[in-house]
């Protein structure tokens, strides 16, 4: 099985994980020193940071190091594209346990540098923290360059319109075929399952209305939930139209088949598209004569506020998904 990472010692097990870290020319200082130094165009930049906790937000039970790392970033740079900013740099700081093995640490760098290949590759690792614990944690923050005026999510106004680009319900699904004790339905679901333990938010797709969309963000603890947070945020009612809903449920019908003939619980596909998180699409509004880019779904409009922060056909849509205190 190969050391751990503590029989190694810090200073060689970080030196051969790292080798993997790729630089950008916006680094001018990387990991190494007392801290990074990067250079910018503006003087403003957009900062996020998250924590992925072992046993609450993942488990080694499915996800291997290399998963971990990819979705440590995934869904950290969803939300600096969110507000109109391309990713530059991250900084990750680690607790790991010590019978934690130097070929997962590997894995869990390359998980993070593949993610940057294929998400952002204009960002860099440029520094972090290892520690030691009872279990693993990995907390992330990401640092982005704006493109245009920061995209906030209380910018909607009445008369706008409610887009989704990327995935709905699909993480959800994935992570409900995971947990099912029929491991052969995850085997027969794979890319339900890669959208679970690897996110692919459409970062460029997203960043490419930075200057015309009015309010943005990141769908990372459900469509229902988050679009309340927006509509709170906006002052502003969405109402979201259910046949819009559609083409996301059919993706995911056969999926909810099979869990329920197992017998072990019902499962259905609506609530998974409306309340399932962790897709780390992007909910966008956009002016009423604004021409929707082409890979945006309207789903709905922005309206006056009135008793609720989002409808469904016209009826109340509790603001139900993940609570990362709660949950």
């Amino acid at each position: 099985m190969g050391p751990t990472v503590f029989e190694l010692g810090e200073k060689k097990a970080l030196a051969q994980a790292l080798k993997v870290f790729k630089r950008v020319e916006t680094t001018l200082v990387g990991s190494g020193d007392d801290a990074a130094v990067i250079a910018l165009k503006d003087p403003r930049f957009v900062v996020t940071t998250d924590t992925l906790v072992e046993n609450h937000d993942f488990t080694q039970t499915f996800s291997t190091g290399f998963d971990l790392g990819y979705k440590a970033v995934a869904s950290n740079i969803a939300d600096v594209v969110a507000m109109g900013a391309r990713p530059i740099a991250l900084t990750v700081a680690m607790v790991i346990t010590k019978t934690t093995k130097q070929s997962w640490l590997d894995h869990f760098a390359q998980g993070l540098q593949k993610a940057i290949d294929e998400l952002c590759p204009t960002a860099e690792i440029v520094g972090g923290d290892l520690a030691s614990g009872t279990e693993i944690v990995v907390a992330v923050a990401a640092h982005g360059e704006l493109l245009a005026e920061p995209v906030l999510r209380s910018g909607a106004r009445a008369g706008d319109l409610v887009a989704v680009c990327g995935t709905l319900g699909q993480a959800a699904a994935g992570l409900a075929l995971l947990q099912h004790p029929d491991a052969t339905l995850a085997a027969s679901y794979p890319e339900l399952v890669d959208v679970q333990l690897r996110p692919n938010p459409p970062v460029e797709l997203a960043l490419s209305v930075a200057g015309s969309a009015t309010a943005m963000m990141d769908i990372s603890d459900s469509l229902a939930l988050d679009a309340s947070r927006l509509a709170d945020a906006s002052d502003v009612t969405l109402e979201i139209q259910s046949s819009q809903l559609f083409g996301y449920q059919a993706v995911l019908e056969l999926a909810a088949q099979s869990i329920t003939s197992r017998g072990q619980g019902e499962a259905n596909e609506l609530d998974w598209v409306l309340y399932g998180g962790e897709d780390h699409s992007f909910l966008t509004t956009f002016p009423p004569e604004t021409q929707v880019p082409r890979g945006f779904k309207v789903i709905g409009k922005v309206i006056e506020r009135g008793n609720a922060s989002v409808l469904l056909d016209g009826s109340p849509l509790e603001a139900k998904g993940w609570d990362s205190v709660s949950s």
